[in-house]
């Protein structure tokens, strides 16, 4: 008889793989956020969740765009994130846009928070998305508004750039 891998064996393995997979892109990406203001620093933050709300980020439905954090109570909340309902919770589903606490340490709550009180700084989340561990994350940037002018150079900048690679391209060939 030949060798025949048990199915623990290859069942490890295919689900080791398929979390790599689940972990690797993000559920929501503000991307508009690093066009809008300077980010300076950079937290990853745990969200407190509902179960229909993490089966809801499980099929990659969620929207940062308008979302923002702040402290409420003593503690760090996020506002306006949109998840929507999750389509088989009848009954128990939730809000879409409910204020949701932010899991951060004290020190980095007092931190950001004193980040915030200088003038023009804000908590933007950047990127919502689960971990190694399968524990939903967001990660949060501290940035200060951009003028116009500058969002004007930001635009200038990146068409100059990509006008120099296709012209290096053009000349390779």
């Amino acid at each position: 008889m030949g060798y025949s891998p048990s199915c623990a064996e290859t069942g490890v393995r295919n689900m080791a793989e398929k979390e790599k997979k689940d972990h690797s892109r993000p559920v929501a990406e503000n991307r508009k956020a690093r066009y809008n203001y300077f980010i300076e620093e950079t937290l990853e933050a745990g969200v407190m969740l509902t179960g229909t709300e993490v089966k809801s980020l499980r099929e990659g439905r969620a929207n940062i765009a308008d979302a923002h954090a702040a402290e409420m109570k003593g503690e760090l909340w996020i506002f306006n994130l949109d998840i929507p309902v999750y389509k088989a919770g009848n009954r128990y589903n939730h809000e879409p846009r409910r204020a949701r606490k932010l899991l951060v340490h004290a020190k980095q709550m007092g931190k950001l928070l004193g980040q915030v009180k200088i003038k023009g700084y804000t908590i933007v989340p950047l990127k919502l998305y689960f971990n190694a561990r399968g524990i939903a994350k967001i990660l949060l940037g501290v940035g200060k508004g951009k003028k116009e002018y500058e969002k004007r150079d930001v635009i200038k900048k990146r068409d100059w750039e990509r006008e120099q690679r296709t012209m290096m391209k053009n000349r390779d060939t």
